[in-house]
């Protein structure tokens, strides 16, 4: 009896055994291990690369003038339309001259009594020239004294003081002339320089003021424009430090400038940069930098902001990776490159990477990062399929991007995955 229990205690275990054994089969059966992924790549090689780059800019006349008040007075006319081009020598303002012709009449009247003063001043000179003519023989014949001979000295001396303080009435009487005259000529305001005047700041019959009260109206030259922007001191320092090392090469003619507007559309007249100064701006922390740009439709107006965008640059030697295949996280930046590992598979091996200027050129590189650091020459980068790979080091298997994009897209690996008999 007790044999016959042992015997068929053990024939259970084994039926238990045998059962687990099926069942750990069909369930590796069912697919327990991870296939590889499917992704396609890229294998990076180093290239000469045109870079460009890109600041806010803000339009400025070329020439900004203020038209401005030299004397104080009505406004009595204003000869121009507000927003429309001027040339230089056009009359804009006309200023009431009445009170200026009076005194210049006044001035021309004080030189007519200068110069009558010395005329007789001068009569007076010749009368005490032709006495001392008469007086000195007889005084030296003893027929005359001494004191009538020394009176007429005296007088030919106060005679041609006066002369001398003639001739200074009449230098102060043209001076006076002349200030009339330039005053009076201020009252007719011309303007300086071609270009667009802005609007008026003093109408008819309000009082303009020599001073600080004496800005009438403002004109700019917009063509050739000025473009004035900023370049940070960091950026500023990295760059020096690139073309130094031989990373960034610029032209020798300096940047071209290309200008993009707030509508997104690129202008078709390109530029210079023609100033940098040599300090920072403590306002803003930047350098300060400006770019000529023709101008002859009046595309561009004063106070615009617009994109400035420097070309010419080329970074010689380098790598180049597609937008979409350098990812982010709280490390930085990384790619994912096929690794094969000592049996000949592949995996995701991940790759921290520092990114320079984002660039357009050709195919996959539509959208491009430059890479400075991070890849070498060879390296094989994940560009499509960067969704399946769940953990660095998952194996994966290069394929063509057709194939990629028909493979679906998991979001768990199969092992996560749970079976009908474990919901039940």
């Amino acid at each position: 009896m007790k044999f016959t229990m042992h015997f068929l205690s053990i024939s259970a275990l084994l039926m238990l055994t045998a059962c687990n054994q099926q069942g750990s089969a069909e369930e590796a059966a069912g697919g327990g291990a991870m296939p590889p992924t499917q992704v396609s790549t890229m294998k990076v090689s180093p290239r000469d690369v045109p870079v460009s780059f890109e600041y806010v800019g803000q339009v400025a006349g070329s020439h900004e003038v203020e038209v401005r008040a030299r004397v104080t007075g009505i406004v009595e006319k204003r000869l121009f339309q507000e927003g429309t081009s001027v040339k230089a020598g056009d009359v804009l303002f006309k200023i009431d001259a009445e009170p200026f012709r009076a005194k210049l009449g006044q001035a021309n009247a004080a030189l007519a009594m200068a110069k009558a003063s010395k005329a007789s001043v001068r009569a007076e000179l010749k009368k005490a020239e032709r006495d001392y003519a008469r007086i000195a023989p007889l005084t030296q014949k003893k027929m005359l004294s001494r004191s009538e001979l020394d009176n007429t000295e005296s007088a030919i001396e106060l005679a041609k003081a006066a002369m001398q303080q003639a001739d200074a009435s009449i230098m102060q009487a043209n001076a006076s002339i002349r200030t009339a005259q330039v005053n009076f000529d201020y009252t007719t305001i011309k303007a300086p320089i071609s270009g667009i005047i802005g609007r008026v700041l003093k109408t008819e019959g309000s009082l303009a003021e020599a001073g600080s009260n004496s800005l009438l109206a403002t004109i700019a030259q917009t063509n050739p424009a000025y473009i004035n922007f900023g370049v940070s001191e960091n950026e500023q320092v990295q760059h020096q430090q690139e073309i130094s090392a031989g990373k960034l090469l610029v032209p020798a003619e300096g940047y071209t400038v290309q200008l993009k507007t707030a509508t997104g559309s690129l202008l078709e007249q390109t530029g210079r940069v023609n100033f940098q100064d040599y300090k920072i701006d403590p306002s803003t922390g930047n350098f300060s930098m400006r770019a000529t740009i023709e101008n002859p439709k009046q595309t561009l107006s004063p106070g615009q902001f617009v994109r400035v965008i420097l070309q010419g640059g080329e970074r010689p030697n380098a790598f180049l990776v597609p937008q979409r295949a350098v990812l982010d996280s709280p490390q930085g930046k990384y790619v994912y490159v096929a690794t094969k590992n000592e049996q000949g598979a592949y995996l995701a091996l991940r790759r921290e990477v520092e990114v320079g200027e984002w660039v357009q050129l050709e195919g996959d590189l539509k959208n491009a990062w430059i890479i400075k650091s991070g890849l070498k020459q060879g390296d094989e980068v994940v560009i499509d399929g960067m969704a399946r790979i769940f953990f660095p080091g998952m194996p994966i298997q290069p394929a063509s991007e057709q194939d990629v994009a028909k493979a679906p897209d998991a979001t768990l690996p199969p092992s996560a995955k749970a079976k009908p008999e474990a919901a039940k």
